[in-house]
């Protein structure tokens, strides 16, 4: 019989491979599927193939994600992807986008929200240039910002009233980078100041991980990835909560609230992940 050792060693270049293979091949089929869609239809072809391609790494990666909330309810309200299972939508019933905030940890968020959020993802601007991910993420209609300038900044800020405006969920990690543990540290606020502009709700979203250690903090991403990739199961659980009205309120008002309750869906999901084992 193989040793654990070993095996845990092959998952990192296995599930590499898997991720390669995954990115070009739904990519190919988001443009024949774009291609032969009706042009009114392109938004949701794309929403579509995100959630599947999304769905796939975390199947890849062993994500056992634990979802409560907001998603349970939407879920059994009929929100449900093409094979059954529930998401959260983009957009509010008056058709203005949503604007979800969620703690960041890992790399792996990405994949999450890939899976069970219908957003536009906000990120640092470095990724729209790496081999295979940049694609995707450039595909996708992700927001890149470089955090070192102000006149970026802005621009994402003008791009995320924008999206709001035109129907489209954004998701931002609005403490700007990765940290460790369950404590959310406070909160930039970009993401808030444009869906104050725009009156977009707020829905906020805590997640946490159990099992090996996932944080991305003082390492490589390679590192990192190669880290995660080891594991056989990593449990995740997200709690998502009640949309936070933004019309007619202070953004540093919207932005504390917001912190307050990702913080209680933080110790929420945890709470979840300990009594699920």
């Amino acid at each position: 019989m193989v040793s654990a050792r070993p095996l845990d060693a092959l998952r990192f270049p296995l599930r590499t491979a898997g991720f390669v293979g995954l990115t070009f091949g739904m990519y190919g089929l988001l443009e024949v599927d774009t291609a032969i869609s009706p042009a009114a239809d392109r938004e949701v072809v794309l929403h579509t193939w995100m959630r599947r391609y999304g769905r796939a790494l975390l199947k890849l990666y062993g994500l056992d994600v634990r979802a409560g909330g907001l998603f349970q309810g939407e879920r059994a309200a009929g929100a449900a992807d093409p094979a059954g299972a529930g998401y959260c939508p983009g957009r509010d019933a008056a058709g203005v986008g949503r604007l979800f905030v969620m703690n960041h940890r890992s790399a792996l968020d990405i994949m999450i929200t890939l899976a069970f959020f219908e957003a536009t993802v906000v990120s640092r601007a470095d990724l729209a240039g790496w081999p295979v991910i940049g694609m995707a993420a450039r595909r996708v209609g992700t927001l890149f910002v470089d955090r070192s300038s102000k006149r970026s900044g802005s621009a994402v800020v003008q791009a995320m009233c924008a999206a709001l405006k035109g129907g489209r969920g954004v998701m931002v990690y609005p403490e700007g980078t990765t940290f460790s543990g369950d404590e959310v540290r406070p909160f930039r606020a970009g993401g808030f100041t444009a869906a104050c502009r725009v009156g977009a709700e707020i829905v906020p979203v805590g997640l946490v991980y159990g099992g090996a250690e996932s944080s991305y903090v003082d390492e490589s991403f390679t590192a990192h990835m190669a880290r995660v990739s080891r594991a056989r199961r990593i449990p995740v659980a997200i709690e998502v909560g009640a949309p936070i009205a933004t019309v007619g309120q202070d953004v540093g008002e919207v932005r504390d609230e917001s912190h307050r309750a990702v913080q209680a869906l933080v110790h929420r999901a945890r709470a979840r992940l300990v009594a699920d084992g």
